[in-house]
């Protein structure tokens, strides 16, 4: 069964979290039916007056969905999840 990944945009604070082990977990709108062993690639993007625009140079982040918490439970809205993260091995079915 071939892995679903998933291409998102991330503010330059939240992805700097993720890439140095602070943030474990993304929260996100649940518009793609993200499942556990999801691959979620992260793209750095500035936040900035004129809204998010790529990081020049480009830099990217990959890492596998470990579990979902969805919406309507816990304080998260209904159509959001969270979700944990962890590394996106090549070749592993457990990443």
């Amino acid at each position: 069964m071939a892995e679903t990944i998933h291409h998102l945009k991330t503010t330059d604070r939240y992805f700097d979290a993720v890439e140095d082990g602070s943030k474990t977990f993304e929260v996100r709108l649940n518009d793609r039916a993200f499942q556990t062993g999801d691959v979620l690639v992260l793209r750095r993007y500035e936040d900035s007056q004129i809204g998010l625009r790529p990081t020049i140079p480009f830099r990217e982040i990959r890492k596998r969905v470990t579990f979902v918490l969805q919406g309507g439970q816990f304080g998260i809205e209904p159509r959001y999840c969270v979700l944990g993260l962890g590394p996106a091995t090549e070749g592993s079915a457990n990443g």
